[in-house]
């Protein structure tokens, strides 16, 4: 009776190994090519989405805000980003921010527009979202829905501490007050999400920010920002 004979395994091995470090070599090759074009793609979206969340600006600046609590030039500072708008005259029209949290199938990212004049929320743009198509992504469609962000109400109370309203998403033609947010039949979740997002974030960053509007509104004549 003939046996077969047995195949060695080092060479096999050592042609697994090969052909999966030629795979990762290849990958980190590709990804480091195509990063800076990645990268310049996500800065013209976030060019785009600032303006479009501050319609009256037609020039921005990014502040960093660090860890003692300073809104400093974003000149490679380290701390959370925000994007200051400016009108022609290079008074400060309102600042854009970036915020996030969980929606109904992954987390849900969006850039919102605050003026302070009008102590309220003035339009929003979702960056990234995996919302169930033809229901919860149409917080990115429905003209109803973003109507809600034209003039949404985030002013402070007699403290400057908080807002004087927390945000809510109401059911649909439920809305009654400024602060509230008419929200999406079938995409309960997804519209409750965006309320949730923006409550959080601007009852953080609202009063941050007026606290240092001479220093935001500043960026409007600053060399370089």
């Amino acid at each position: 009776m003939n046996v077969a004979p047995a195949t060695p395994t080092w060479p096999m091995y050592r042609t697994l190994v090969g052909i999966g470090m030629l795979c990762g070599l290849m990958i980190a090759v590709t990804f480091q090519g195509t990063r800076p074009v990645i990268e310049r793609n996500r800065a013209e979206a976030l060019e785009r989405a600032v303006f479009a969340v501050l319609p009256a600006a037609i020039a921005r600046a990014t502040f960093a805000l660090t860890a003692e609590g300073q809104f400093v030039p974003d000149t490679n500072a380290t701390g959370q980003r925000v994007h200051a708008g400016f009108d022609a005259d290079g008074q400060l029209v309102g600042v854009a921010i970036e915020a996030a949290g969980m929606g109904y199938a992954d987390t849900i990212t969006v850039l919102y527009g605050y003026s302070p004049l009008q102590e309220a929320i003035v339009g929003i743009r979702v960056l990234t979202s995996k919302e169930t198509p033809g229901l919860g992504d149409k917080i990115e469609t429905d003209e109803a829905f973003l109507e809600n962000f034209v003039a949404l109400d985030v002013r402070l109370d007699a403290s400057g501490t908080s807002l004087q309203h927390r945000i809510e998403t109401v059911k649909q033609g439920k809305k009654t007050e400024p602060w509230q947010i008419d929200g999406i039949t079938g995409a309960t979740i997804s519209s409750v999400a965006i309320g949730d997002i923006l409550a959080k974030s601007a009852e953080r960053w609202v009063p941050t920010i007026n606290e240092h509007l001479d220093r935001l509104s500043a960026g409007g004549q600053d060399d370089g920002t």
